[in-house]
């Protein structure tokens, strides 16, 4: 779901109408020259206020404003907070707003949002990803070009907003080369020497990424204390668009026959998978350097540990590992997720299963 849904969803439910500020827009950041006085004459009306980021000010104004509010027993949907995520302001907020706000990570558009609308449409959010524009555009050309556009807007103006002071073509390197390894395990030292940059650097860099929603940094799962576990994260960056076009993969035929191919569908699903869990569960790989391996491992529960392993095959197979691996971590849900639609018993207590299925199994757990 994008800001710009979560919105009309809120906005649906208020009487009288809500107002929306955009803060990139001067007429809109203007009305907060007294941000008090403007606000007071608002006390029974839903704000909602866009690109926070342009106004982190505006933190220590709300705290007083919703601390008034809560002592006349006023103490909820007072304000809904919209902008690009950053390390500088979340801590702002959360130290301004603690006990006050409560906070909603936005995913990209998922495969169980755009099914009902358009059908079959499974291949076109992997290959243009979720960002709506994207996944929307006419033409396989147009998702590709607002995508470019995206990535070198993001470098050249959005980040630098943030603080960090990184060269946009360096960091555009970094990102690039972080597509090329898609869901291979972090390795710093290639990394630093192709940039010719210090490890400590690399690790910076990667830092920000995860910090802006960008990279999600897959942990391995370590309760296992009796076996040689694998310890480096797995780094994939989290819209497959923006990965395929990074690396300039244009439609289908050409990301088929790409060898990031399975890489780039394990990313997909996992980022599918994750966007609904419940808030409690977490999320790991498994491996060992025996070979035990396990792409998804999801602890939704102390009762429940789903293992799951990704191909992008309509007759996938199974290693020895994955069952090696769900012993090792005693699994009680065992999946293969592929990209047919026909669920169906693969071995013994694993199951084949699309991942539309899956993601609706996992809700209702």
């Amino acid at each position: 779901m994008g800001k710009t849904t979560l919105a009309h969803a809120m906005v649906a439910q208020f009487e009288p109408k809500p107002i929306y500020l955009d803060l990139e827009s001067p007429s809109d950041l203007s009305k907060l020259q007294e941000p008090e006085l403007y606000f007071e004459t608002l006390a029974d009306r839903l704000v909602i206020l866009d690109e926070i980021q342009q106004a982190p000010e505006i933190f220590r104004v709300l705290r007083g404003i919703i601390d008034r509010r809560r002592r006349a027993y006023i103490k909820s949907c007072q304000f809904l907070i919209l902008g690009s995520a950053s390390l500088d302001l979340l801590r702002q907020s959360s130290e301004s707003l603690a006990g006050r706000i409560a906070y909603v990570e936005l995913s990209s558009l998922t495969t169980l949002e755009v099914t009902t609308l358009f059908p079959n449409s499974d291949n076109q959010l992997w290959l243009r990803g979720g960002f709506p524009d994207s996944f929307l555009a006419h033409s396989d050309e147009e998702s590709m070009e607002w995508r470019l556009e995206f990535i070198k807007t993001y470098l050249e103006r959005d980040i630098p907003q943030f603080g960090p002071r990184i060269p946009a073509t360096q960091l555009r390197r970094f990102w690039t080369m972080l597509a090329h390894t898609q869901g291979s395990l972090f390795n710093a030292a290639p990394l630093a020497t192709s940039l010719a940059i210090s490890t400590p650097t690399v690790y910076r860099y990667l830092d920000l990424l995860v910090d802006l929603l960008l990279v999600r940094r897959l942990a391995p799962w370590s309760s296992n204390q009796g076996k040689r576990l694998v310890k480096s994260p797995k780094v994939y960056i989290r819209d497959s668009g923006i990965v395929h076009a990074l690396l300039r993969i244009s439609d289908l035929d050409e990301l088929l026959g790409h060898p990031v191919v399975g890489n780039s569908w394990e990313g997909f699903v996992i980022e599918n998978l994750l966007a609904g869990l419940p808030k409690a569960a977490s999320a790991y790989f498994y491996r060992t350097s025996a070979g035990a391996e396990i792409d998804l491992l999801l602890d939704i529960s102390n009762k429940i540990r789903v293992a799951i392993e990704i191909k992008h095959s309509l007759t996938p197979r199974i290693s020895k590992g994955f069952y090696i691996g769900c012993e090792d971590v005693e699994a009680t849900h065992r999946y293969v997720v592929y990209p047919g639609k026909v669920r169906f018993q693969i071995a013994k207590n694993v199951e084949a299963i699309s991942l539309l299925d899956l993601i609706i199994e996992i809700a209702t757990w």
